[in-house]
């Protein structure tokens, strides 16, 4: 990134034909640069006011009439003097409009360059201007509720809270340090454990909310297995809604995955369809078999499809989603009795189901949301989605529990010291009270230009 000193612009907007593009100016010229440019004068305008006009070239040629936004210094996104033009969304126009103001002492912003100058004017800590990109990038309610839920502040306000407590102490323990000498004990041993161990399950509880956050963020994967002719594709086409996956009695007719996106009650579900699992000699099959195997293993959710017409194929389904079970204890293994409404007697095991006439789909829709969310509060409870910051969580319950070890092993001071430093450090990394250049570069480089 380049020194902020700089007056920088970008679209806001994405690149394309619309009927409205926004253009944004941030750094202390940028009343002065779009001055020169702009059909009335700016000089004493409030902050916060609108202003219709023409832009126009260095030279006075007319390029389009706009709106002007002003936003004065410390009341601004980024918290430095910006403006932001309102243009007409023909690509011509934002290109005459940026070649105009590069030409009147701006420069092209960076990536993510103006959430990292609201971060850095303190506008933002680290895991809100995160949240920035997450919250842009969100493709389902569930997703947009975590990123807004961060950019609120809720997540720094949790880790604050810890932080200070931790702060605290360590700073007691250091001041013992200080009169080693005259063995002196200004932390009180018995509250220090009860706060580490206090301290620690929050962090793990944040640290394990990561797999549903990040589940919740990048949607969430769902493998449909079962043998040939369970109706594997009908199941799909109905979840869906629309006949995406080809219906045939021939078996083998699915010789490779297909994956679709299906959104319910706010969280997204990424489908797949996969060949059905045999004994086959045909090598294409074959591949499809394999690729299918391999989605199990990257799946959340694994619908088990059984036909419950044919008790050898509903027995051994059963057997199957057991082993699966035991095998993938990190997966919710669902087992679908599927063309139930074919069978005189209900399927006992398993979800009551026919893909064909769309029974049982409200049920198994449910029983998708439960896997999801289990007992999870996304309304109350901190979710985190963002895997920079569970590594650091991880990282800061490490060294709460080797301090934690300490304070019971009768550890000296200096090293339990330590160990709490530690963990303030990780803990801090994610708001960005510890911060180095190089992070600020990985994080901001992942944004949008003009974000």
């Amino acid at each position: 990134m380049n020194s902020a000193v700089d007056t920088i612009c970008a679209r806001a907007t994405a690149s394309g034909i619309g009927a409205i593009a926004v253009i944004r100016i941030s750094g202390s010229k940028s009343i002065d640069v779009i001055s020169k440019c702009f059909s009335k004068s700016l000089s004493n305008a409030d902050s916060h006011t609108v202003h219709f006009g023409v832009f126009h070239t260095l030279d006075g040629v007319a390029i389009d009439e706009v709106l002007v936004t002003i936003f004065h210094h410390g009341r601004s996104f980024t918290g430095e003097e910006s403006i932001e033009i309102s243009c007409h969304g023909s690509p011509y126009v934002q290109q005459q409009i940026l070649d105009a103001l590069l030409a009147s002492e701006c420069r092209m912003a960076s990536p993510g360059e103006f959430t990292q100058r609201a971060f850095l004017n303190g506008k933002l800590d680290l895991s809100q201007a995160e949240a920035v990109a997450d919250l842009i990038a969100a493709q389902s309610k569930k997703a947009h509720q975590i990123a807004l839920s961060q950019l609120k502040g809720n997540l720094s306000s949790d880790l604050k809270t810890l932080r200070e407590e931790l702060i605290a102490f360590a700073s007691l323990i250091e001041l013992e340090l200080d009169f080693s000498e005259e063995d002196v004990e200004f932390a009180d041993r018995t509250q220090l454990k009860e706060l580490v161990a206090k301290v620690l399950k929050t962090v793990r509880q944040l640290a394990d909310s990561f797999a549903l956050g990040n589940a919740l963020k990048n949607g969430v994967p769902v493998a449909i297995v079962g043998a040939p002719n369970t109706g594997k594709s009908t199941l799909l086409n109905q979840l869906l809604g629309e006949d995406r996956a080809i219906v045939s009695d021939e078996a083998g007719t699915t010789r490779d995955v297909i994956e679709e996106t299906l959104n319910i009650e706010g969280i997204l579900f990424r489908l797949i369809d996969t060949a059905g699992i045999r004994e086959t000699n045909q090598n294409i099959e074959a591949m499809g078999i394999e690729r299918s195997q391999q989605k199990i293993k990257e799946a959340s959710i694994v619908l088990c499809l059984a036909d419950a017409t044919d008790k050898t194929n509903l027995s051994e389904t059963q057997s199957w989603s057991k082993e699966l079970r035991e095998i993938h204890t990190d997966k919710k293994i669902i087992l679908l009795s599927n063309k139930s409404d074919l069978v005189k007697n209900d399927v006992t095991e398993g979800i009551y189901l026919s893909a064909k006439e769309g029974i049982g789909i409200d049920v198994l829709k449910a029983e998708m949301v439960k896997a999801v969310l289990g007992e999870m509060d996304l309304e109350n409870d901190t979710i985190i989605a963002n895997a920079r910051h569970h590594e650091a969580l991880i990282k800061t319950a490490e060294a709460l529990e080797k301090a934690n070890t300490g304070l019971y092993d009768g550890t000296t001071g200096d090293f339990i010291a330590m160990d709490i430093r530690q963990a303030m450090f990780h803990l801090g990394s994610i708001t960005g009270d510890i911060s180095t250049d190089d992070l600020l570069g990985s994080i901001f480089s992942k944004f949008c230009i003009g974000k």
